[in-house]
């Protein structure tokens, strides 16, 4: 996916309108509009920063699709890449109460434990 369609749903996923985005971004509503239909224009390095800033993510999210987390410096590795369903996952799960939580871990777990498992 490219920065059409991850702002897109990045806008979908938060109930955000362009005219929203527009007037906070301080980014011109026919930019965006731009930026969304099928001409795929892309935005200045300052548009996409501003537009980045307002919707709380990376502008390598919005062009790549994929967060970078940097850990701490204690830490070996040096980071870890998020696709948007995974941080679409996380969002959701951060919003639910502990208990919640832990059962969706506990779930994942076990998926990704069955994709271990011998089949017939």
């Amino acid at each position: 996916m490219g920065f059409k369609e991850n702002l897109k749903s990045e806008l979908t996923y938060q109930g955000m309108l362009v005219k929203e985005l527009a007037a906070l971004s301080g980014v011109n509503k026919y930019s965006i509009n731009g930026y969304l239909n099928s001409r795929s224009q892309l935005p200045s390095v300052e548009a996409a920063v501003r537009i980045a800033r307002v919707l709380g993510v990376s502008v390598e999210y919005l062009v790549m699709g994929e967060e970078y987390q940097t850990k701490s410096p204690q830490s070996a590795d040096t980071g870890l890449r998020l696709s948007a369903d995974s941080r679409i996952i996380a969002r959701l799960a951060e919003q639910m109460p502990p208990e919640k939580r832990k059962f969706i871990l506990d779930f994942i777990q076990w998926l990704k434990g069955r994709d271990t498992v011998p089949k017939d």
